[in-house]
């Protein structure tokens, strides 16, 4: 349970099937509820998308690439490998420090006492890259670059893909530029926003696996930004910050997902790659609120008491109390319940 006004969302591990996104928040002895209908945009909201993915490249993420090598060379092995003048030996700080060249890494790799690292990104990011550009963007290709390159800061552009070419796309790191010395993700939001400033909407996915250096600038623009899209100066888009691997800090991630703009636009929402039930639920902040997705429905606590009578409709996107001690609520619809717990 979240501390008294602080917002929680719940992980969608916990998140029924039939729901976008859960956040509850106590408030004295109740407990107020936000919860989205789980769905695609549809109608005018299906339309104008540009949409783009960024892969975090900060050096901690060479393994999660498949760039970092594995295992260890027999002492036999090794000394076959010097004899063959494919390990140098050289004095560093008084100690004897021996290097492999290339011809020693890759027939360790041949024989098999060597091997790269498994690269977990690729078919992560192919699936959200496909799922956007054939569900999502209004040209029909995702936007894919790099983030947290070289300095951490630099940008390496991969290009524009479909969801066909996704099926045999290579992602292994970038190319043009180093693994980053930081990550700076203020760098990558602006590299969409700038480039599709006329889009009607944009809908852009960072994929990371680690802490952001660059949190509080994030924020400030952040804030900026809400403010320019309220004000009619920007077009509407949504962020989406997804944590791959375990060592992300999703203190950081709530904290831009909760960030209070002063306006009623809400710019990131966050993700955990491995709870993720299905791609639908990067859509579960992009919903139009007014949007009727059932005539009639009921909502009820956990002692059976209706907290929400949806007698004009169920819209997209409803919110509710309840008392504190109930540990979960149930959606009525044509029916039929669908019950979510508030508990992890």
């Amino acid at each position: 349970m979240p501390l008294d006004s602080q917002n929680r969302q719940m992980p969608s591990r916990f998140v029924a099937e039939d729901f976008g996104e859960v956040n509850v928040r106590k408030v004295g002895d109740r407990i107020e509820v936000m919860f989205t209908v789980a769905m695609k945009p549809s109608g005018t909201l299906a339309e104008g998308w540009q949409t783009g993915v960024a892969l975090d490249a900060s050096a901690s993420m060479r393994e999660c690439f498949g760039q970092t090598l594995k295992g260890s060379l027999p002492t036999d092995v090794m000394r076959e490998y010097e004899r063959k003048g494919w390990i140098t030996t050289r004095m560093e700080d008084g100690n004897v420090s021996k290097m492999c060249k290339p011809e020693a890494f890759e027939d360790g790799i041949r024989q098999g006492h060597l091997r790269f690292s498994e690269n977990v990104i690729q078919p992560i990011a192919r699936e959200f890259i496909s799922y956007l550009a054939d569900e999502l963007d209004s040209d029909g290709g995702t936007t894919v670059v790099y983030w947290a390159c070289g300095d951490g800061s630099a940008i390496d552009l991969v290009g524009d893909f479909t969801g066909a070419q996704c099926k045999t796309l290579e992602l292994k790191g970038p190319t043009a530029v180093s693994f980053g010395k930081g990550t700076m993700l203020l760098p990558a939001v602006l590299y969409f926003v700038d480039r599709f400033r006329d889009a009607p909407r944009g809908m852009y996915l960072f994929l990371t696996d680690g802490r952001i250096d660059d949190l509080e600038k994030v924020k400030r623009y952040t804030i900026e930004l809400a403010r320019e899209v309220s004000a009619g100066k920007r077009k509407m888009l949504k962020c989406v910050l997804i944590g791959v691997g375990t060592e992300f800090d999703e203190r950081q991630m709530e904290q831009l997902d909760d960030l209070d703009t002063g306006t009623d636009v809400d710019i990131w929402d966050h993700k955990i790659a491995k709870d993720m039930r299905s791609l639908v639920e990067i859509f579960a902040e992009v919903v139009d609120e007014h949007q009727i997705v059932a005539p009639a429905g009921k909502v009820y606590d956990a002692y059976g008491a209706v907290v929400k009578n949806l007698s004009d409709g169920v819209p997209t996107k409803v919110s509710f109390s309840m008392p504190f001690s109930s540990k979960w609520f149930e959606l009525e619809i044509g029916g039929q319940r669908v019950r979510q717990s508030v508990v992890e």
